[in-house]
């Protein structure tokens, strides 16, 4: 075997491992109903692994491709008809509104204040909700990823806990959502694909941080919204896209230090308890003016997986509609304020290092 074939190969193997070890992970993670599984096992091996010594890596190319999945996905995922909703339900989804500035404003600031993490870090970890944007977002450099992935899959793990004990004393299993009625061709992904990574390059060109998934996911939206295709993103595809960003967050944690973890792991406890006070104090006074149930309300307005404030309503004879439509909304509503909070880091950042 020449050098340069034994060189390629020395390169390959901690790839395919790195990408070996986010699948069995999120296959774990996804068979015992953890929420967001894939992104979340994937993420948690990879970084296992990495703390381990494991030599784990992703090449750029892969991290690019990575990028324009997952914009992609969120782009597939909009429902045509989610813009029209905001029309319903206007005071609860103006306490949704509040509550997302509330407890991306005071974790933020809890979390730079002190615990001393960096702008961009503590409120990228602040985000309730969006994953997979936020850390592919953190991937490209915006704040400490490994610290936001400890803060934000605690968060997640907190509240499948904490949500259905705060909201009917209940355990009541996680059940999958309804399937897609239809799945884009081959050739609609490919045209679709195209379109976000010319968006992506226009993004990157203007100097819009996080380019290529901001790119792909605003071609993807607004050709969906717009009528371009109705159709969702095979399931196998977003469940690579999931797998690669765990394994492109989990490959950052090389290195980490003890002391590290524990601090992220500490901001991620007290930030989801803070997340969980303010959605209950919001709901409560949203409930004051609302005739609806608490509980309905508190459904509709926390941070969980929707398809586990979905088995609670149902559970509970709930308006599901109102829950679904409300978890959408959140989504759509961070969809826009992550990418704004990003530029004003971004440009803080600037203006701090030409005042120096």
């Amino acid at each position: 075997m020449s050098s340069s074939i034994r060189l390629k190969v020395q390169s390959f193997l901690p790839v395919a491992l790195t990408i070996l070890l986010a699948a069995i992970g999120g296959a774990v993670a996804t068979l015992l109903n953890l929420p967001a599984g894939w992104l979340m096992g994937g993420a948690l091996a990879v970084t296992v692994a990495a703390m381990m010594g494991v030599p784990v890596a992703l090449p750029g190319r892969v991290r690019d491709a990575t990028f324009v999945l997952i914009g992609m996905s969120m782009g597939a995922s909009v429902a045509p008809d989610s813009l029209t909703l905001l029309a319903s339900w206007p005071i609860s989804l103006a306490g949704l509104a509040i509550e997302l500035m509330v407890i991306i404003a005071l974790t933020g600031w809890m979390l730079t204040k002190f615990f001393k993490l960096d702008p961009g870090t503590a409120y990228l970890s602040s985000f309730p909700g969006h994953l997979s944007f936020v850390l592919s977002i953190a991937s490209t450099g915006v704040g400490d990823a490994r610290q936001i992935v400890i803060i934000q899959v605690i968060r997640i793990l907190m509240l499948t806990i904490v949500v259905p004990i705060g909201a009917v004393f209940l355990p009541i299993d996680h059940f999958a959502p309804p399937a897609p009625s239809s799945y884009l061709s081959a050739w609609e992904l490919l045209a679709i694909a195209a379109g976000c990574v010319a968006m992506g390059l226009v993004f990157i060109w203007l100097k819009i941080p996080a380019g290529l998934v901001l790119g792909s996911m605003a071609a993807a939206t607004a050709a969906k919204l717009g009528g371009l295709y109705t159709g969702s993103l095979p399931g196998p595809l977003v469940i690579v896209s999931f797998i690669l960003t765990g394994a492109l967050i989990g490959s950052r944690f090389a290195g980490i230090t003890r002391k590290e973890f524990v601090t992220a792991a500490w901001g991620g406890v007290i930030a989801t308890g803070m997340t969980v006070g303010i959605v209950s104090v919001v709901a409560w006074l949203v409930s004051l003016v609302v005739d609806m149930p608490y509980g309905q309300l508190w459904l509709g307005l926390s941070p969980g997986a929707l398809e586990g404030m979905g088995a609670l309503g149902i559970a509970l004879g709930y308006d599901t509609a109102f829950i679904a439509a409300h978890h959408v909304i959140r989504l759509l509503m961070l969809s826009f304020a992550i990418p704004l909070v990003v530029v004003v880091i971004r440009r803080r950042e600037v203006a701090v290092k030409a005042g120096e």
